[in-house]
């Protein structure tokens, strides 16, 4: 029987802290997480940097770059191919994007998800191998105006109802069907709404499997159907300066697909210290299953899944959206052109602009603390639980 294992991993860049372990010793980077993605045939990770040395844009948020030469950590481990539908692609503008193409094609890694026009951005990475053919479509939220359009670089933007067509019309052309998304409000426990329904969409349309990544922390997962979706792997190769525990945990994925049986799907949980990823084992994994099954029971339906939205909103409350807002006011007196991208996202980027008109509306009829408890401490958990193994927010090794 013909079979193929794909290990599916988040998101990894060569920057900060990491920057040097990955490209000194990229094999002793993953310790004991390297013989599970070796013993897989084909190796997927989302790319969360340019790999290049042309200047960073004024964005919204935190701009990355990571050198050219990162892309050989990417090749020893190695990874077959590299996502780009995200956020931070385009840090470096276009120049960073083509130095970033040109990297990955140097090492022999393939790529989606981004491209010098829309059609290219949509172009899905196809697998073909032990007689299985497998597609990765790709999504992205397309932040501070990224997303690629006729004649315009970028990523390819969320067109969720796009994405459905073309899945529906090409089903047959594979064995499985993966979709990839960058999207949601970052290190929230509980998926945006709107995420939940765009996934339930994707699932409806034929997708065998949706994998989110973007929040930076690990979210629950659901079956729409028979479709198994996993809203948020966490961060993978990605050092936070932080010591919350969410950010410092995080899963990958390994996918055994088969010509007849149902794929089998196990979810490969780490932890993210300061010398790499290492397999979580004994406490560590016993207390990240019991999270994962209490963050998943809230996704089984829509009434659920909108009262766990709702939850992030109450946790943020009133006193948020103030912070917030005077967050964007201050930027702009002390830089204007990060205020108005600050701002800008907020209108325009679906996480932003949804969780911004749905906490406004419930500020104004009065329920924006209507959320139920538990659902509101699992908010707070995420927001103030701290690492348990050693890495102690005042080790000199944590910088920005």
């Amino acid at each position: 029987m013909r079979k193929l294992t794909i290990a599916f991993a988040a998101d990894w860049a060569p920057i900060r802290n990491f920057a040097s372990p990955m490209t000194a010793a990229p094999e002793g980077f993953y310790h004991d997480l390297l013989s599970v993605l070796r013993q897989c045939d084909y190796r997927i990770v989302n790319l969360e940097s340019p790999l290049s040395n042309a200047p960073t844009i004024i964005k919204s948020g935190a701009a990355f770059s990571g050198v050219p030469d990162a892309a050989q950590a990417l090749k020893q481990v190695p990874f077959d191919a590299a996502l780009l539908a995200n956020n931070h692609t385009f840090d470096c503008g276009d120049e960073g994007f083509r130095d970033t193409i040109d990297a990955l094609r140097k090492n022999g890694i393939a790529h989606a998800g981004a491209g010098e026009d829309i059609e290219e951005a949509r172009r899905e990475l196809v697998i073909e191998k032990n007689g299985l053919r497998v597609a990765v479509f790709t999504l992205s939220e397309g932040e501070d105006e990224k997303s690629a359009g006729t004649g315009r670089p970028g990523v390819r933007p969320w067109e969720v109802d796009e994405l459905s067509r073309e899945i529906r019309s090409r089903k047959k052309e594979f064995d499985f069907v993966i979709v990839s998304a960058h999207c949601g409000l970052e290190y929230q426990p509980y998926p945006s709404f709107y995420v939940w329904k765009a996934f339930r969409k994707l699932a409806r349309s034929g997708a065998d499997l949706i994998v989110g990544h973007h929040p930076h922390v690990p979210q629950g997962m659901t079956c729409f159907g028979r479709k198994p979706v996993f809203f948020s792997l966490g961060n993978f190769g990605f050092y936070q300066p932080t010591d919350l525990l969410y950010r410092k945990i995080g899963f990958m994925l390994r996918i055994e697909v088969t010509e007849k049986r149902k794929p089998k799907i196990e979810k490969v949980p780490y932890r993210i210290a300061e010398d790499g990823l290492h397999l979580l084992g004994g406490k560590e994994l016993k207390s990240f299953e019991s999270n994962f099954e209490e963050l998943s029971k809230p996704l089984k339906d829509e009434s659920s899944a909108r009262s766990a939205w709702h939850a992030v909103l109450a946790y943020g409350n009133v006193a948020g959206f103030r912070k917030e807002l005077e967050l964007i006011l201050k930027n702009f007196d002390d830089n204007p052109a990060k205020g108005a991208a600050m701002l800008r996202n907020r209108l325009l980027c679906p996480q932003h602009n949804t969780q911004w008109r749905d906490g406004l509306e419930r500020i104004i009829d009065g329920t924006i603390s209507n959320a139920p408890a538990e659902y509101v401490e699992m908010v707070e958990r995420y927001h103030t639980r701290t690492v348990e193994f050693p890495t102690p927010a005042s080790d000199p090794k944590f910088k920005q």
